[in-house]
């Protein structure tokens, strides 16, 4: 089976009814987990983007809190882990302030957990490819807000 185009979905989704739209959304939630964090976010969160921050924020914490360091391979699996659980938090948000400020928070969090990113070539490269990320993403904001984040990003470094 093919899948339509987002422009035939929506031309078609035009057509139908409230109801059917409510249940088509329901239906959808129950086959994926990511589905249901995506209509979670929409329905619940995308109106209060602090709050949302917020909530990501102290999943974080608790994430570098359960981290194994026992080797540098686990603290690796530990931080992509965390990283691949941000960016799709991030992808449901869209929103490249919010991107920027979980960026900037995680690499804050990596430098205040000590985790020894100079004795680790891999682990170092984890840091830069985030710092990298911080810079794309802040290039595309506002020219102010570019200000602030800018002079958050030289305090991490």
């Amino acid at each position: 089976m093919k899948a339509a185009t987002l422009h035939e979905i929506k031309k078609e989704l035009e057509t139908y009814h409230p109801q059917r739209l409510k249940k088509l959304c329901l239906r959808l939630g129950r086959f994926k987990l990511e589905n249901k964090e995506l209509l979670s976010y929409l329905l619940f969160e995308s109106e209060n983007e602090d709050y949302y921050i917020s909530n990501l924020k102290e999943e974080m914490e608790e994430l570098f809190n359960q981290l194994n360091r026992s080797t540098f391979y686990r603290t690796k699996k530990g931080l992509r882990r965390i990283i691949k659980h941000i960016d799709k938090h991030i992808r449901y948000s869209g929103n490249k302030e919010t991107e920027t400020q979980i960026r900037l928070y995680y690499c804050q969090l990596m430098i205040d957990s000590q985790i020894p990113t100079h004795r680790s070539k891999v682990l170092k490269n984890i840091y830069d490819r985030q710092i990298e990320k911080i810079h794309k993403s802040i290039a595309k904001l506002h020219e102010d807000l570019q200000y602030d984040y800018k002079d958050a990003l030289t305090q991490l470094k």
